[in-house]
């Protein structure tokens, strides 16, 4: 019978599950680095969103469909770094595979690293956990007062813009996008170009909107990234709305579709850092300035520029649960099913 343990956690409403690897009697994916485990995962000829089948990838599909997972699920492998640098590694995985980055999942690992104590921390103050992900190094900075974790601040790897304003017809008008990469690359769109409000009655036009411009940006040259293909084409695409400013800089809300049509619960992490680096090149977000950062479901990140295309990002991360999943060898759905 195969057996399973995960700690799940969410970050703003958003699931990730947490697999140790060095915990249980899951082989990790053979490599050097936590980006070579990565394509080793994602096998010869596959694709972040189309994996080749492999046992650690079964241990992926058992946790992400249904029974045991669903649609909207998200969690990590927990690897080894790729030197003594970091804490640990971690490969990304959601319903249809693997992402190169995820600002939520990191920010949910700063937390379970220290509620563990995987990584020392004190009664009060700040803790950082560095962590090696397929984009690169890391870091969750998580904040202490009175014994409790009261917060966690993602520092992402140096984001930067692509191309802006390109034309892209959709079923619902035309739409000019702006390509950030953050870690993954990330198509942005204001929602009111396409007669749309961010809003959750809106969700089924909006995830409509996400994959048709996702797809007819799949070979556009500004989502090419330099590090090659692992961390090229469109990952996420986020669709915004302006919200009125705070004294302390813009406010937004927006929703990400991701990967094959999947939402974030979250305002994203790594979609905030893309949405910095376009903020910052319109001017619109100085020194000292935040982004106020909201999701469709309400919750709220803060992201703010540093130096050399820096981002960071604040939040909130909760543990709500720690399971053992089993696969029962004269079960029929076996590793379970998508809907």
């Amino acid at each position: 019978m195969i057996s399973v343990r995960t700690t799940d956690y969410h970050t703003a409403g958003e699931p990730f599950r947490i697999v140790d690897l060095a915990a249980g009697d899951i082989a990790p994916a053979p490599g050097d680095t936590v980006a070579e485990r990565c394509a080793t995962v994602i096998g010869p000829g596959g694709s972040g969103t189309a994996p080749r089948r492999s046992a650690l990838d079964d241990v992926r599909r058992l946790l992400v469909q249904e029974p045991r997972g669903h649609a909207g699920m998200y969690g990590g492998f927990v690897v080894p770094p790729d030197d003594d640098g970091a804490h640990f590694g971690v490969l990304f995985w959601h319903k249809d595979g693997y992402s190169t980055a995820c600002g939520h999942g990191t920010m949910a690992l700063g937390v379970w690293a220290v509620e563990t104590g995987r990584v020392p921390a004190p009664h009060d103050g700040d803790v950082q956990v560095r962590i090696d992900v397929p984009s690169g190094r890391v870091g969750a900075t998580v904040h202490r007062d009175g014994g409790r974790t009261t917060g966690v601040t993602f520092r992402n790897v140096a984001a930067r813009v692509g191309a802006r304003k390109v034309p892209v017809a959709t079923t619902l008008g035309l739409a000019e996008v702006d390509i950030a990469h953050a870690g993954a690359c990330y198509a942005s769109v204001a929602a009111r170009d396409l007669g749309l409000d961010v809003s959750r009655a809106a969700l089924p036009e909006l995830v409509r909107a996400g994959q048709e411009i996702r797809a007819a940006l799949a070979t556009h040259p500004a989502t090419w990234h330099p590090g090659g293909p692992l961390l090229s084409g469109v990952y996420g695409v986020v669709l915004y709305e302006e919200l009125p400013d705070t004294p302390f800089g813009p406010y937004q809300r927006n929703v990400t579709v991701f990967a094959d049509g999947q939402i974030d619960r979250s305002p994203c992490g790594s979609g905030t850092s893309a949405r910095l680096a376009l903020l910052a090149e319109d001017g619109r977000l100085g020194p000292g300035e935040d982004l106020l950062h909201e999701s469709v479901v309400g919750t709220v990140f803060t992201g703010r520029m540093l130096e050399g295309g820096v981002t960071e990002v604040t939040g909130t991360a909760y543990r709500t649960g720690e399971h053992t999943f089993t696969v029962d060898p004269h079960d029929a759905l076996g590793t379970g099913f998508p809907l």
